[in-house]
């Protein structure tokens, strides 16, 4: 009997995995991607997990990129001492709703792949992503945990808030000049954005995921990309106007600049005959000065003497 139990169990496991590998080919809701990350994480606990140790849960191949974490504690130990899971720090007073003997805390960082799933499910219209978002989530973690369907605790922090540290997943705040905030993403869709309260952390007051986003430099107008031989049809055009151009002012050069010499050479001309005229002598063209007849004067006066 015991043996049948134990092998209905590992087809039942075998169901289970094969069905989680076939639905990460297709996820889009951020919900369900906690959702299979937590039925993952819960079949491959260990109840012998000492409390307070931090543990890694190696996913399967198709949650490529995702790194997730978990530790358990007592609910009353975690409320008056606090914890730290990676880069989560959870100060004293942090409470634990419904408080189960034992939880299960699941830290998730998506990396930039699966990272990109929020912004399908949340408006982050004018923001961009500058880190991978971090999740921290609470489980129960009684000693059934393995056999039956774990459900989810509300972890609040009343007293001193939870420190999220993003110092080792971005290097946008060594740039000058940009300006990074925190988003908190809700379970009902609505994403909440607040300054940081130092460089790369951020305080929470309850579980979720997390984020460090800048805001969009605004989009530049897209160009049309021209096609190579409209290019070169264009650029012949160009060539051969040009050209032309350049030969019609050429022409019009000449042509002043001969009409300029013809003129001159008339003028000249026209001085020449004007100074000699041409006569004939005989049968030969020669030129001849114009006449002039010089007036007589009487030099000396004379007096004819009477006959």
């Amino acid at each position: 009997m015991g043996s049948l139990f134990s092998l209905t169990l590992i087809i039942l496991s075998w169901a289970s995995l094969l069905l989680m590998k076939a639905e990460a080919e297709g996820i889009r809701s951020a919900r369900l991607l906690d959702l299979l990350i937590r039925d993952y994480t819960v079949k491959s606990f260990d109840r012998h997990l000492r409390t307070g140790i931090v543990h890694t849960v190696h996913l399967p191949a198709n949650f490529s990129g995702i790194k997730v974490d978990i530790a358990r504690f007592r609910c009353g130990s975690l409320h008056r001492y606090g914890a730290q899971v990676k880069e989560f720090h959870l100060g004293s007073g942090t409470t634990v709703q419904p408080c189960a003997e034992r939880v299960m805390v699941v830290r998730q960082n998506l990396g930039h792949n699966w990272s990109s799933i929020y912004y399908a499910n949340y408006d982050l219209s004018g923001y961009q992503l500058v880190s991978p978002v971090l999740g921290l989530l609470a489980y129960n973690a009684g000693s059934d945990v393995s056999f039956g369907s774990p459900f989810q605790l509300g972890i609040l922090a009343r007293e001193k808030p939870i420190k999220i540290d993003f110092s080792n997943f971005t290097k946008a705040s060594n740039m000058t000049g940009i300006r990074l905030l925190c988003a908190s993403f809700e379970g009902d869709g609505k994403v909440t954005m607040k300054n940081q309260v130092s460089p790369n952390v951020c305080f929470a007051t309850r579980h979720g995921h997390f984020g460090l986003v800048i805001e969009s430099p605004p989009s530049l107008p897209v160009r049309k990309k021209i096609s190579r031989w409209k290019v070169v049809v264009g650029s012949s055009i160009g060539a051969a106007l040009g050209a032309f151009l350049l030969g019609l002012l050429f022409v019009a050069m000449f042509v002043k600049v001969k009409k300029k010499a013809r003129m001159e050479e008339l003028e000249r001309r026209a001085y020449e005959e004007e100074a000699l005229q041409v006569s004939m002598v005989g049968h030969i063209r020669a030129p001849t000065a114009s006449i002039t007849r010089t007036t007589p004067t009487i030099e000396h006066e004379y007096i004819p003497y009477p006959s």
